[in-house]
C-alpha cells in the first residue's frame, strides 16, 4: 500500500525505529525491498535518485515503482531522492511519488532556504511528503554506485540552523550531516552522536541518515535513539548483487567451461542476494521494534 513519506517517518517515530530507504535503479531492486518489507512486517521506501537516470529513466521505472508500491500488502514510500532540478521532481509528483528529497545542500544556506520552499509548496499539490539537506558530507552521489568521489570537506549540519531552517523550508523531514559519507567508506566511519543530538533537541521534524551503507550494527542503534528515522542505502546492497552475479557466472563457468550465462541468471542472483542484504538491513534499522504490517 501507498504511504506518503510523512506518514511512514510518523510511523518509525511512534516505534523508535527507522525505515530503510533503498535506491532502485532496476526492476530487480524494487521488487527485493519491497518482498523484503512484506517479509519482515515493516514499512519501506524505495527510491529513485536523480542521479541515477542514466541507469534507468523516470519514466521507465517510476511507473512500476508506483504499481509495484500500490499491489503490496507493505507500506510502501516512493521516493524521489537527490532532486537538484524541481522540473524534474514535479514529473515524479505526476507519476504518483509520494515523498521527495530536494537536495540544495551544495548551494549558499539562502539560496537553498528559497529553493526549498518552492519545492514544499510543489509537494503540498500533491499530498507528498518533502525531505531536505542541511549541511554536507563533502561527496555527492554520482549515478554510479561507487559515490565517494570528494567534492569538498565535509560541512556537519548546525544545530542552530536547523530549526531555523525547517520553519522557513516547510520540510517535513530533515538530512543532516553528522559524519556519513556517500560510497564505499575508505576506513572506519567516525560519527559525531553530540551534533545529532543537538539537531534533534532543536526540531521536531525526523532525522535523514544519508551514506547509511557500511555503517555498523551498533552505531545505527545510536543514531536511531539518536533520532534517526530514514537511513538511504544503496552501495553496499549494489556492490554486495554485482558480486552475487559475478559468482553465479563463475560457478557455471567452473562446473561447464562451455556454459552459456544468459542475462537472466545473473539477474536472479542479484535479486536474491538483495532481498537478503535488505531483509537484514530492515531487521536492524526496526531497532527492536515490532512488525507494524
Amino acid at each position: 500500500m501507498l504511504v506518503n513519506l510523512r506518514d511512514i517517518c510518523a510511523i518509525a517515530e511512534q516505534n523508535n525505529m527507522a525505515v530503510g530507504s533503498f535506491n532502485t535503479p532496476s526492476l530487480e531492486a524494487v521488487r527485493a525491498a519491497i518482498t523484503a518489507a512484506e517479509r519482515t512486517g515493516y514499512p519501506v521506501i524505495i527510491a529513485h535518485a536523480e542521479g541515477h537516470e542514466p541507469f534507468v529513466p523516470l519514466d521507465a521505472i517510476g511507473p512500476a515503482m508506483v504499481a509495484l508500491a500500490e499491489r503490496s500488502s507493505a507500506p510502501v514510500c516512493v521516493h524521489l531522492d537527490h532532486c537538484e532540478h524541481l522540473s524534474y521532481m514535479r514529473r515524479a509528483l505526476e507519476m504518483g511519488f509520494n515523498g521527495a528529497m530536494f537536495d540544495g545542500s551544495f548551494t549558499p544556506y539562502e539560496e537553498n532556504v528559497a529553493n526549498s520552499r518552492r519545492a514544499a509548496a510543489m509537494c503540498a499539490g500533491y499530498d507528498c511528503g518533502l525531505e531536505c539537506e542541511l549541511g554536507s558530507m563533502g561527496t555527492r552521489e554520482n549515478g554510479a554506485g561507487h559515490e565517494n568521489d570528494h567534492v569538498g570537506k565535509a560541512v556537519y549540519t548546525n544545530p542552530e540552523d536547523a530549526g531555523e531552517f525547517v520553519e522557513e523550508t516547510g520540510a517535513d523531514i530533515l538530512a543532516v550531516s553528522f559524519g556519513t559519507v556517500h560510497g564505499i567508506y575508505k576506513g572506519e566511519p567516525h560519527l559525531d552522536f553530540d551534533v545529532l543530538k543537538q539537531i534533534r533537541e532543536r526540531i521536531g521534524a525526523p532525522l535523514v541518515m544519508h551514506g547509511g551503507s557500511g555503517v555498523s550494527d551498533a552505531d545505527y542503534k545510536k543514531a536511531i535513539d539518536a533520532g534517526i528515522r530514514k537511513i538511504n542505502y544503496f552501495t553496499y546492497g549494489a556492490k554486495f548483487a554485482g558480486e552475487a552475479a559475478e559468482k553465479t557466472m563463475k560457478d557455471m563457468k567452473a562446473r561447464n567451461a562451455d556454459s552459456v550465462i544468459y542475462w537472466q541468471d545473473l539477474t536472479m542472483a542479484a535479486y536474491d542476494r538483495l532481498v537478503e542484504d535488505f531483509t537484514h538491513v530492515i531487521k536492524v534499522f526496526a531497532n527492536g521494534a515490532n512488525p507494524v504490517a
